[in-house]
């Protein structure tokens, strides 16, 4: 194998078949889409919560310019979803307000416990938001 990372590339071939770490589904024609990545998927009191659907629920907020939802450790769930938010200039937004949309959207358990509001999203050269620096936010 080829790579910086010789042990993360080995354990990505499964008898032979690359396990790419996306998630999808098949749509009723048999297209696929692909709709989130398995290390971003949330894990709270058993259920699987995907980081981009609340994504989009909060993007689709007005004032909203861009959201990252990331889980992190909670005692009584084992993860809990919490999002940063990048306010539109000029916009004023209140967390209970997001949490309200959410919750109209969602299930209650698949709605962030928190949100913090920021200037910027953190992100590497490429563009890609880097979770895990939104994780050490909170």
């Amino acid at each position: 194998m080829f790579g910086k990372e010789p042990v993360e590339t080995e354990e990505t071939f499964i008898k032979g078949w690359f396990k790419t770490g996306d998630l999808g589904k098949i749509d009723k024609d048999g297209y696929y889409f692909l709709t989130d990545r398995i290390k971003h998927l949330i894990i709270s009191g058993g259920e699987n919560i995907s980081a981009k659907e609340v994504e989009s629920v909060i993007n689709g907020i007005k004032g909203v310019l861009e959201s990252c939802v990331v889980g992190i450790p909670d005692e009584t769930w084992g993860e809990k979803a919490v999002a940063l938010v990048q306010k539109s200039e000029g916009f004023e937004l209140e967390e209970s307000k997001i949490k309200s949309i959410c919750k109209e959207k969602l299930h209650d358990w698949k709605c962030p416990k928190t949100i913090l509001f920021t200037d910027h999203i953190p992100k590497n050269t490429m563009g890609k938001v880097l979770k895990g620096k939104v994780k050490l936010l909170f």
